[in-house]
Protein backbone atom coordinates (compact mmCIF):
# COMPACT_ATOMS: atom_id res chain seq x y z
CA UNK A 1 0.00 0.00 0.00
CA UNK A 2 1.27 3.51 -0.73
CA UNK A 3 3.03 5.42 1.90
CA UNK A 4 -0.18 8.34 2.45
CA UNK A 5 -3.86 7.41 0.75
CA UNK A 6 -6.65 9.36 1.06
CA UNK A 7 -10.54 8.67 0.32
CA UNK A 8 -13.38 10.33 1.04
CA UNK A 9 -17.35 9.19 0.07
CA UNK A 10 -19.98 11.20 -0.58
CA UNK A 11 -23.51 11.21 -0.59
CA UNK A 12 -26.59 13.81 -0.25
CA UNK A 13 -26.44 14.65 3.37
CA UNK A 14 -24.07 12.64 4.99
CA UNK A 15 -25.80 10.91 7.29
CA UNK A 16 -26.30 7.16 5.97
CA UNK A 17 -24.43 6.08 2.93
CA UNK A 18 -21.09 8.32 3.19
CA UNK A 19 -20.67 7.66 7.25
CA UNK A 20 -21.43 3.98 6.58
CA UNK A 21 -19.11 3.85 4.00
CA UNK A 22 -16.58 5.67 6.30
CA UNK A 23 -16.68 3.44 8.68
CA UNK A 24 -17.10 0.22 6.75
CA UNK A 25 -14.07 0.86 5.80
CA UNK A 26 -11.56 1.51 8.16
CA UNK A 27 -13.31 -1.34 9.84
CA UNK A 28 -12.01 -3.46 6.99
CA UNK A 29 -8.55 -1.50 6.67
CA UNK A 30 -8.35 -2.53 10.92
CA UNK A 31 -8.68 -5.91 10.43
CA UNK A 32 -6.24 -5.65 7.60
CA UNK A 33 -3.94 -3.92 10.10
CA UNK A 34 -3.09 -1.06 7.84
CA UNK A 35 -4.78 2.18 9.23
CA UNK A 36 -2.04 4.17 9.60
CA UNK A 37 -1.41 3.78 5.54
CA UNK A 38 -5.06 5.49 4.42
CA UNK A 39 -7.25 8.68 5.44
CA UNK A 40 -10.94 8.26 5.55
CA UNK A 41 -13.70 10.76 5.64
CA UNK A 42 -16.89 11.48 4.27
CA UNK A 43 -18.94 14.14 3.73
CA UNK A 44 -22.10 15.07 1.65
CA UNK A 45 -23.65 17.00 -1.45
CA UNK A 46 -25.72 19.52 0.84
CA UNK A 47 -24.91 20.76 4.03
CA UNK A 48 -28.29 20.62 5.66
CA UNK A 49 -27.13 17.74 8.59
CA UNK A 50 -23.89 19.58 9.13
CA UNK A 51 -22.03 18.65 12.57
CA UNK A 52 -24.92 15.84 12.88
CA UNK A 53 -24.03 12.18 13.93
CA UNK A 54 -24.90 9.65 11.08
CA UNK A 55 -28.89 8.79 11.17
CA UNK A 56 -29.75 6.37 14.45
CA UNK A 57 -31.26 3.68 12.21
CA UNK A 58 -27.74 3.77 10.26
CA UNK A 59 -25.62 3.68 13.40
CA UNK A 60 -27.79 1.22 14.64
CA UNK A 61 -27.86 -1.08 11.59
CA UNK A 62 -23.81 -0.88 11.74
CA UNK A 63 -23.76 -1.51 15.09
CA UNK A 64 -25.34 -4.92 14.16
CA UNK A 65 -22.32 -5.40 12.36
CA UNK A 66 -19.80 -4.60 14.99
CA UNK A 67 -18.82 -0.92 13.43
CA UNK A 68 -19.38 2.11 15.30
CA UNK A 69 -20.38 4.97 12.85
CA UNK A 70 -18.55 8.23 14.76
CA UNK A 71 -18.27 10.72 12.20
CA UNK A 72 -20.21 14.12 12.32
CA UNK A 73 -21.79 15.71 8.85
CA UNK A 74 -20.03 17.93 6.59
CA UNK A 75 -20.65 19.12 3.35
CA UNK A 76 -17.72 18.65 0.39
CA UNK A 77 -15.46 21.29 -0.80
CA UNK A 78 -13.61 22.07 -3.51
CA UNK A 79 -10.27 21.61 -1.52
CA UNK A 80 -11.89 18.04 -0.81
CA UNK A 81 -11.25 17.46 -4.37
CA UNK A 82 -7.30 18.40 -4.98
CA UNK A 83 -6.86 16.80 -1.33
CA UNK A 84 -8.27 13.51 -1.43
CA UNK A 85 -6.50 10.72 -3.82
CA UNK A 86 -10.11 9.17 -4.36
CA UNK A 87 -13.56 10.20 -3.97
CA UNK A 88 -16.33 8.05 -3.89
CA UNK A 89 -20.21 8.96 -4.82
CA UNK A 90 -22.90 7.40 -3.80
CA UNK A 91 -24.84 7.96 -6.68
CA UNK A 92 -24.58 9.57 -10.35
CA UNK A 93 -26.47 12.32 -9.08
CA UNK A 94 -23.79 12.88 -6.21
CA UNK A 95 -21.03 12.14 -9.02
CA UNK A 96 -22.95 15.06 -11.42
CA UNK A 97 -22.93 17.44 -8.37
CA UNK A 98 -19.32 16.34 -7.67
CA UNK A 99 -17.85 16.59 -11.06
CA UNK A 100 -20.08 20.21 -11.02
CA UNK A 101 -18.03 21.42 -8.51
CA UNK A 102 -14.85 22.18 -10.53
CA UNK A 103 -13.14 21.50 -13.87
CA UNK A 104 -10.00 20.05 -13.05
CA UNK A 105 -10.02 18.56 -9.21
CA UNK A 106 -6.80 16.18 -9.06
CA UNK A 107 -8.91 13.52 -6.77
CA UNK A 108 -10.38 10.56 -9.01
CA UNK A 109 -13.83 10.77 -8.97
CA UNK A 110 -15.99 7.20 -8.77
CA UNK A 111 -19.17 5.97 -7.63
CA UNK A 112 -19.17 3.02 -5.40
CA UNK A 113 -20.69 0.81 -7.87
CA UNK A 114 -17.50 1.17 -9.71
CA UNK A 115 -15.71 -1.28 -6.89
CA UNK A 116 -18.95 -3.56 -7.84
CA UNK A 117 -20.19 -6.64 -9.86
CA UNK A 118 -22.51 -6.24 -12.15
CA UNK A 119 -25.22 -7.76 -10.15
CA UNK A 120 -25.47 -4.80 -8.02
CA UNK A 121 -27.51 -1.23 -9.25
CA UNK A 122 -25.18 1.65 -10.07
CA UNK A 123 -26.59 3.75 -7.78
CA UNK A 124 -26.44 2.72 -4.21
CA UNK A 125 -30.19 3.50 -3.22
CA UNK A 126 -30.83 6.46 -0.18
CA UNK A 127 -32.10 4.57 2.54
CA UNK A 128 -33.23 7.60 4.46
CA UNK A 129 -37.02 7.11 3.45
CA UNK A 130 -37.26 3.53 3.99
CA UNK A 131 -37.66 0.77 6.00
CA UNK A 132 -34.73 -1.28 8.40
CA UNK A 133 -34.09 -3.74 5.27
CA UNK A 134 -33.12 -0.57 3.20
CA UNK A 135 -30.03 -0.18 5.80
CA UNK A 136 -29.10 -3.45 5.29
CA UNK A 137 -28.82 -3.47 1.91
CA UNK A 138 -26.72 -0.49 1.43
CA UNK A 139 -24.36 -1.91 4.21
CA UNK A 140 -24.37 -5.12 1.83
CA UNK A 141 -23.60 -3.12 -1.07
CA UNK A 142 -21.09 -1.17 0.76
CA UNK A 143 -19.22 -4.37 2.82
CA UNK A 144 -19.47 -5.64 -0.72
CA UNK A 145 -17.29 -3.38 -2.38
CA UNK A 146 -14.85 -2.61 0.34
CA UNK A 147 -12.11 -5.56 -0.86
CA UNK A 148 -12.44 -4.00 -4.33
CA UNK A 149 -11.66 -0.41 -3.45
CA UNK A 150 -8.56 -1.60 -0.27
CA UNK A 151 -7.53 -3.68 -3.74
CA UNK A 152 -7.37 -0.52 -5.99
CA UNK A 153 -5.31 1.81 -3.57
CA UNK A 154 -3.41 -1.25 -2.58
CA UNK A 155 -1.52 -1.28 -6.65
Amino acid sequence: MPNSTSILFVCLGNICRSPAAEGLLQHSIGAREEKGSIEIDSAGTIGYHTGKAADPRMRSAALNRGVQLLSKSRKITVQDLHSFDLVVAMDRENLADIQRMTPEPTAKIRLLSDFLGDEWPTDVPDPYYGGDEGFEYVLDMIEAACPSIINSIST
